[in-house]
């Protein structure tokens, strides 16, 4: 019993009439227009990226312009004398030359030989040179005439991968048709026609997965085809997809989400050791996670769910996740993967670097409740929150125990309404008062906004002007940003730096590396008990300390347990000296530590370029 060859995919159902190419049609309905209209360029350039037909298309049109039996539809007959000697591979008047192996001035002299002579029975002799940006310089310059000026009866197809790597010279003689990347529908309705013709079962979400896997290349898809009907026997399953191509199953990405909702840490890195354990990287991890969240995003809307290239099985996974994930969660977490992603290959410890992500991620939620949270809830020095008398929004009346109260603190999220509201509205006692002059002035509102920050900001609102008619109220109270307290307790200087490294820590963790260079060169120094100084080299770096000094000195003193600690910032005068840079500067440096240069400078008449 004789046993036939097997023929791979992507040749056994190769295109061969432009109706039958995937996923090109911009291009095929031009090229057929052209030919019905008679209107056809010398040389073509076909380029795009691998596996999307331009090889095809080159041989299709080589084939139609030379049928002497044109079809209606603008597609060759396939059985004229033409059409079979092509088919057959012996055709006299169509000539390929692969140029990633024959780029040399000899090959291209011997084609244009070639191009001297006439066709033999048909209209058009058709040459195509494939990957023609491997040609030599020396090679295009040679193929540049015969380009610009050919035969009537000689038309070139050139195609290749890399555009920019052709010469303008030649991309101007040429009519140029860029070949897109096959969408994923697309080549996903192709390899099920495929499986249907060959009577393989399939899933249609392992269609999708090899179809993504192909990344707009659809030869590539159809290998890839063709080697998991052989792993799994001609049933092309979604699992049999995700095993052979040894990709992340969409599940953990779906059960890692759902854990990262619950705030359930300990499943959420079981389930990363468990992806590791399988072989896949953390990288890899990292970034399919990244496209997750991303398509949970775009799943919110009902405008961009176009934009999810996934089977309709897994499209209503992610619209009921999506539905269940916040817009910030999303994006905060995306932000916290990208990061991840950018930070994975310079990480000494890469498996931590990504669990130190999921650990953030986790804990976003509560991140949102927080900052959400009523301001009566406020951190005390310690990091425990602590409740704070509920206040009103009014100015006590003007008597002499009086003290103003602070208006409640709005959510983060209402903060600039209600801050405005109170600017123009403020609710105070208006009473009419009689003697203005023992009036206390009662101090202006301030609205609390929490931070992420260790300290809380506030934002100042200018008190009014008027307290009643005849009376002024005095403004500008500066506001005090220091945490408050008695203690006192004693620290030793190791205890200070620990604390003075773990705040740098921190610093780097916020990138402000500028900050972060000062705390590494310039360890603070004791001048007397609880009281240091950072010596820096210029301005920038102390105003610099200073912006940041009342948050430092707020974690100093609550961590160390002593709020009489200073820590106060000094100019080096010797570093801040003015350095040398230009030629007349560098002169006069060297001038004054050896007098004789200028000597020397008068004495020849010399001068600076």
């Amino acid at each position: 019993m004789a046993v036939e060859n097997f023929i791979v995919s992507a040749r056994k159902y190769r295109p061969a009439t432009f109706e039958s190419v995937v996923g090109q049609q911009h291009i095929t309905n031009t090229l057929k227009n052209a030919i019905k209209n008679n209107q056809l360029a010398q040389a073509f350039l076909f380029c795009g990226p691998r596996g999307v037909g331009k090889t095809t298309c080159a041989r299709i049109l080589a084939k139609t312009i030379n049928c002497t039996n044109l079809q209606p539809n603008g597609e060759a007959c396939g059985t004229c004398d033409s059409c079979r000697s092509f088919l057959n591979g012996n055709s006299f008047n169509v000539h390929e030359l692969d140029a990633a192996s024959n780029n040399s001035v000899d090959d291209i002299r011997s084609l244009i030989e070639q191009v001297r002579i006439p066709p033999q029975g048909v209209r058009y002799k058709v040459y195509i040179i494939d990957e023609v940006h491997m040609l030599s310089q020396a090679a295009f310059n040679a193929f540049l005439k015969t380009l610009e000026e050919p035969p009537h009866y000689a038309i070139f197809i050139l195609a290749t991968t890399e555009k920019h790597k052709i010469l303008p010279t030649i991309l101007s003689r040429c009519q140029i048709f860029d070949f897109n990347r096959i969408r994923v529908e697309d080549m996903a309705n192709h390899l099920a026609s495929i499986a249907q013709k060959e009577s393989i079962t399939y899933e249609n979400d392992g269609l999708h997965i090899i179809a993504q896997k192909a990344d707009g290349g659809l030869r590539d898809a159809l290998s890839m085809f063709d080697q998991i009907v052989s792993f799994s026997g001609g049933n092309v399953t979604y699992r049999s997809v995700i095993d052979n191509l040894n990709i992340l199953d969409y599940d953990y990405y779906f059960n890692i989400t759902e854990s990262l909702l619950k705030e359930d840490s300990a499943k959420t890195l079981l389930l990363f050791d468990e992806i590791l354990t399988k072989g896949f990287d953390g990288a890899h991890f990292v970034s399919g996670l990244s496209e997750h969240l991303r398509n949970l995003l775009v799943g919110k809307d009902t405008s961009t769910l176009k934009l999810l290239e996934v089977s309709d099985g897994i499209k209503t996974k992610y619209l009921q996740q999506s539905q269940a994930s916040s817009v910030s969660f999303l994006l905060s977490a995306m932000n916290i993967a990208n990061q991840c992603d950018l930070n994975y290959k310079l990480s000494k410890n890469q498996r931590l670097q990504v669990e130190l992500a999921l650990l953030k991620m986790c804990y976003l939620t509560s991140a949102f409740n927080l900052a959400a949270a009523p301001p009566t809830a406020m951190p005390s020095p310690d990091g425990q929150l602590k409740k704070k008398p509920d206040t009103s929004a009014g100015i006590a009346p003007p008597v002499a125990s009086a003290t103003p109260n602070p208006a409640p603190a709005p959510a983060l999220n209402d903060a600039p309404a209600n801050y405005t509201a109170a600017k123009k509205t403020p609710s105070i006692n208006t009473e009419p008062v009689n003697n203005a002059k023992e009036t206390l002035v009662a101090e202006k509102p301030k609205i609390f906004i929490p931070s992420l920050n260790t300290s809380s900001t506030s934002i100042k609102i200018p008190s009014l002007k008027d307290l009643g008619k005849g009376s002024e109220a005095m403004i500008d109270e500066e506001e005090d940003p220091y945490l408050k307290g008695d203690d006192k307790d004693d620290f030793s200087p190791d205890d200070f730096l620990r604390h003075w490294h773990t705040y740098a820590a921190k610093l780097k963790s916020e990138s402000k590396h500028n900050l972060l260079s000062i705390f590494n060169t310039n360890a603070a120094k004791m001048l007397r008990p609880y009281e240091f100084e950072v010596v820096v080299g210029n301005k920038v770096q102390e105003n610099l300390f200073r912006d940041e000094r009342p948050y430092l000195l707020n974690y100093l003193r609550s961590n160390l347990k002593n709020y009489t600690i200073e820590v106060n910032v000094r100019v080096d005068e010797i570093t801040a000296v003015k350095r040398p840079y230009t030629n007349q500067e560098k002169f006069q440096y060297m001038a004054a530590k050896n007098p004789q240069l200028t000597e020397l400078k008068r004495k020849f008449n010399l001068d600076f370029d």
